[in-house]
């Protein structure tokens, strides 16, 4: 059973040590299938990323690089979970967790919207991108990607593993994250669910707006371009980002703008998979098959 620290007297709160991660446990005759399918994609995923970083260039190394670290932070706790009977996590370990995760995905976020800024100085003013995205600008974009997210990761993680958790002791997510976290707590936590519903919209669709408009004005300038050849290749460079930015914002923005009631908890998984899983898995493969570095280096003689 859940252990738990000293309680105050007359079913007052009590303090919790440890959680469960239900995950998928319904599906008990599939654990080792789900294990297998799991592990392979997160070999994928780091595998892919790895070579994403030795071959490309800036933004793209910084990304895959998160990406990497997102995944380790998330995949590995659920491969143990699915061989194990007894699925728990530490308190400690939980917020941890929660703090790495939300780190990790809202700087995603805004080095999204740092690359899209950087393809619009690259198409729509090429005579100025030597200066606007000099080595000096670029570094401090992607470290102004990580720091805002570290910083908002800790204030938020804070306030959540303040609250008294009562409830339950059961997540019902193969790893920890706010909204289901926000389940458990006793009392009203609708000042919580609200600053988790501005900060994602912070992190979600303020930066999805941006790109949009970075990609209106590049699509603006690519029809304008006299070349054929010149248009192909300007869609070419973009659109793997497009694809990548679409996968990531589609499935956070239903996952952490809905409203609370409007999906099962089954849905979330599926969603958690969709961002956690499947897009960095996908994002190397995107960028591989579109991206001029990783095909010429590809095609070079191994040493």
């Amino acid at each position: 059973m859940m252990e738990y620290g000293t309680g105050m007297a007359g079913g007052n709160h009590t303090v919790q040590n440890k959680f469960i991660l239900l995950g998928f446990s319904t599906l008990p005759r599939l654990q080792h299938l789900l294990f297998s399918v799991f592990l392979l994609s997160y070999l994928i995923t780091v595998t892919g990323n790895l070579l994403i970083i030795l071959l490309t260039l800036f933004f793209l190394r910084n990304l895959s690089f998160l990406e990497v670290c997102y995944i380790s932070v998330t995949i590995p706790k659920m491969l143990a979970n699915l061989l194990l009977d007894y699925k728990t996590i530490s308190f400690i370990g939980c917020a941890v967790q929660t703090y790495f995760s939300f780190f990790l995905c809202g700087s995603e976020c805004i080095l999204l919207v740092t690359m899209a800024y950087d393809r619009y100085v690259a198409i729509c003013r090429p005579l100025h991108y030597p200066v606007v995205m000099n080595r000096k600008v670029a570094t401090g974009l992607a470290a102004g990607s990580w720091l805002t997210g570290l910083l908002l990761s800790f204030s938020h993680t804070s306030v959540v593993f303040t609250l008294p958790f009562c409830r339950s002791h059961e997540i019902n997510n193969f790893f920890c994250d706010i909204p289901p976290l926000l389940k458990l707590a006793c009392g009203d936590t609708s000042h919580n669910e609200m600053a988790v519903f501005m900060v994602a919209l912070f992190f979600v669709s303020f930066p999805f707006v941006l790109i949009l408009m970075s990609y209106i004005s590049i699509i603006s300038t690519i029809l304008k371009m006299p070349s054929g050849a010149g248009r192909t290749k300007s869609f070419s460079t973009c659109s793997s980002h497009l694809i990548v930015v679409m996968l990531f914002y589609g499935s956070s923005a239903i996952m952490y703008l809905k409203p609370n009631s409007s999906s099962s908890p089954d849905t979330d998984k599926f969603l958690s998979l969709s961002y956690t899983v499947l897009t960095p898995m996908l994002n190397p493969i995107i960028y591989s098959l579109r991206n001029k570095e990783v095909k010429v280096l590809s095609k070079l003689p191994l040493p």
